[in-house]
Parts: structure tokens; sequence; C-alpha cells
């Protein structure tokens, strides 16, 4: 049962006729059927698949069986759909971006071998998100990207003629293919006029200028692979305007010309990186005055001072640093908590005079709420899962073991 592949020969039809063959049931439970001719384009060589319609129901997604003995097109649909005729309408925006990748890809691929004489390994051809293509180098300088950006645009710009037609394997000798055919027959050629040859079965272009604009946006290494995201015509023009709206957004709140913009964010950004730095200083110099405060206000054990504080939501980090301040204190030990509605989180320290280690005293404290931590003779850190009952009866409870430690 052999489908009709339409779309090798004509791209721009987007609405037809046809007759409902089969319908079948995929392995995960959704419908599908064949038809006796279509347009739609499956998913294969690195490109998505069309969608559409048939009748009144959409089509997902359009799959290739190649198990069968001529290749078999299945449309996935999202209902039911009778046998006989019907009518298909393939959905054209989402047709033409992935002609105009398809047709970029190919156009950039040609550009890379004639100005650096770097091949192309693989692509992924997308509509709505930058499509990518692997090349046989490690990295890319900008001014390459450049160079092949403008190459690959004036060719563009030239509006050449795109064509696509079958050849014989005799026939396939004579031509110039910027890679070999993966099939031994019906071997489709697409033709770049007089500029790329290459065998395919996407959709693509019929002259170069359909292609719009081409525009690599990043270059990113993958193992021994560079790989390359690009975007051409519609999805182009949308990544412009959106960049667009962006910069004019930023502009507008900083009242500076649009072209001011990348310098002033760079100003802003050390400005914020200066201030960062100053607001670090003025932290760690409050945190000094407030583990000062505490120890005046500890209890007095003997020789030494007990310290309970309990907070909420305060950030361990800042916990540790406060810690940090509180252990070089002569003579204090210091019990920090803070609970963030599930998690009790604990610093414990303790002065050299003490006697007292404070992993020891933090394995005590862990002990009501199952808690795990660790650390040294001066500082240790740990926490566990606690109730807020049980975050409100950790100071009393801590204080109880600490004068417990403090007895003769």
């Amino acid at each position: 049962m052999n489908s009709q592949l339409l779309y090798l020969d004509d791209v721009n039809t987007l609405n037809f006729e046809a007759i409902v063959r089969k319908k079948i049931v995929l392995l995960d439970g959704r419908a599908g059927v064949i038809l006796d001719r279509t347009y739609f384009y499956p998913t294969g060589g690195g490109q998505e698949h069309d969608t559409g319609t048939l009748g009144e129901t959409r089509v997902l997604e359009v799959l290739k069986d190649e198990t069968q003995p001529d290749t078999v097109v299945i449309h996935v649909i999202d209902g039911e759909l009778p046998a006989g005729p019907v009518t298909g309408k393939i959905d054209a925006e989402r047709r033409l971006r992935h002609m105009q990748h398809h047709t970029a890809q190919h156009l950039l691929s040609q550009c890379f071998i004639r100005l650096f004489e770097i091949e192309s390994i693989s692509s992924n051809i997308n509509g709505y998100t930058p499509s990518t293509l692997d090349l046989a180098v490690k990295s890319l300088s900008r001014d390459q990207l450049d160079q092949i950006e403008d190459l690959a645009n004036r060719v563009v710009f030239e509006n050449r003629t795109v064509r696509t037609y079958f050849v014989t394997p005799e026939q396939l000798r004579s031509l110039p293919l910027r890679k070999p055919p993966k099939v031994s027959e019906d071997i489709r050629i697409v033709e770049i006029d007089g500029y790329d040859y290459t065998p395919c079965g996407g959709t693509h272009c019929i002259s170069t200028g359909q292609i719009g604009i081409v525009k690599i946006i990043k270059a990113e290494r993958q193992r021994d692979l560079a790989r390359i995201s690009f975007i051409a015509g519609l999805q182009a023009l949308q990544y412009f305007r959106e960049y667009q709206e962006t910069v004019l957004g930023i502009a507008g709140q900083m009242s500076i010309h649009p072209q001011e913009t990348y310098a002033s964010v760079q100003r802003l950004t050390e400005q914020l990186k200066l201030s960062q730095r100053e607001v670090q200083i003025l932290r760690q110099e409050r945190l000094g005055f407030e583990a000062l405060e505490l120890a005046e206000k500890g209890e007095g054990y003997g020789s030494w001072r007990g310290v309970v504080a309990a907070f909420e939501n305060r950030p361990v980090p800042e916990l540790r640093s406060l810690a940090e301040k509180l252990k070089s204190i002569p003579g204090l030990v210091a019990v920090l908590t803070s609970f963030d509605g599930q998690k009790l989180s604990l610093l414990v320290t303790c002065a050299e005079e003490t006697g007292l280690a404070a992993r020891d005293l933090l394995a005590r404290l862990l002990v009501p709420c199952g808690g795990r931590g660790g650390g040294d003779r001066n500082i240790a850190q740990g926490g566990g899962l606690a109730t807020i009952d049980q975050f409100h009866q950790f100071p009393e409870i801590a204080r109880e073991i600490i004068r417990g430690l403090a007895q003769p």
C-alpha cells in the first residue's frame, strides 16, 4: 500500500483531495489513517512533519512506516475519520517555516565548504525554534560566522532558483554533490541553481529569495564538533521583532538611545558589582555587631557564657557567617537555629576556653529531630525535619542541654 508522496514534486499545494484507504491504531493508542495520496510531509531527514486537517479532524503528526515494501505515510489524527473521500489542508505557515529553514541549511552547508572547507555532519530542522547544523570542526570564530552569514545572504538576495528532480545512478555521477545519497534508487536532488546539489527528500523553497534572510545566532562545541544554531525567514523576523522590543523597552526605561543600550548596561553592571561588594562589607559589619549583641545577652555559666538564638526563614549561609563571628568571641558557646517551615537548621560554636566540642553539642541537639550533621571542636552544622511546635520548643531544650553541660 503506497501513499503517493506528492510533496516531493510540489511543495506549494496545500489543499488536496484524497481517499482514506485504511484506519489504524498506533502502539501508543493514537488513531491514524493512510491515504491513497498525500501532500503531508512526514518526519524524516532531520525535518519535522507537517500539521493540518483532514476534513474537520486535526492532523497532529505525520509518520513514515518504512517496514512496508513501499513507504506508507501515517497521518496521526485527534478524532474519528471515516473511510472514503476527504479534503486535506496543510498548515501553510508551518510548511513555509520548514521550507525556509531546510533550504537555509543546504545553503549554509555549501557556504562552509566554499569558504573554509568544513563539512556538515548532521542537522535538525525546526520552524518555530532555531535549527541546528553540526560541523566537522571543534570551534568557529565570530569572524568566520560573519563571513558565512554574508555569503549565504548574498545568495539569498540573488534569488537563485531551487529545483528538485529525480536522477538515475548514472546521471548522479555527473553532479557535483555536496554529500552522497543514502539510497540507491529514486534519488531526489535539491539544487540551488549552480550553487549546491544535495540528495534530499525534504520540502524546500522554490527560490533562495523565499528564504528571506539567514541569521546564525550562536555557535557552541558539541564533543568534537561545532554546532551552530540559525534562523531564517519568518522565524528570523519574529526573532528580530522580539529583540527590538526588548532593546527599545530597556532604552525607554533608561531614557537613552537604543544604540547606547549595551554601553549603558555595561556601566550599570559595573556599578552593581561595586554596590554588591559594598553591601557585602556592610553585611559583615552588621553581623559582627549582631554577634556582640547576642554575646552580651548570653547566660553566664561560670567562666563561660551560652547563647541560644532562633530565627524563621533566615538563610543558612547568613547563619553560618554569624556563627563564624560568634566562634571568635572568647568563652562563648552559641547555638543558632533557623526554621523554613519544614527543616530545622543548626549552627553550634564553642570557644576553646569552654572545654566543649561543637560537634558533640550538635549531636545532642539533633536527637529530638533525628537530624544529622558534623563539624569540629569550634564549629558544627546540621539539621533535620521538624514541626513548628518543635521549633518553638527548641530554644528551651537547647538551654537545658547547655545547663547540663555546665554542671560540675
